[in-house]
């Protein structure tokens, strides 16, 4: 496969892109060798090869959460930086 202008401009729309012809000529020239080089992966045996979930052998080490020092409802108001009675004071996110 090989990207024409015709093509180009097709997923320039798609991708709600815009530039101008030099631009599109060196684009062009871009996807032409990205697709050369998808075209010699093709290629490459990869029978008996796993494939990857992550590019990480590394594994999460999880701990059990727990609860520690726990505060009551006034301790915590009373480190609030804006309160109002028993409530906590927010900014206005939605108009």
């Amino acid at each position: 496969m090989e990207i024409n202008r015709a093509t180009l401009d097709k997923i320039a729309h798609l991708a709600r892109l815009e530039f101008g012809e030099e631009d599109a000529e060196k684009m062009m020239k871009d996807m032409n060798e990205i697709l050369s080089w998808v075209e010699k992966l093709k290629t490459v045996n990869t029978d008996g090869i796993e494939p990857l979930t992550s590019m990480s052998q590394e594994i999460n080490v999880l701990r059990e959460d727990k609860v520690q020092g726990q505060l009551s409802h006034d301790d915590a108001l009373s480190q609030a930086p804006a309160k109002d009675d028993t409530y906590f004071r927010v900014p206005k996110v939605v108009e």
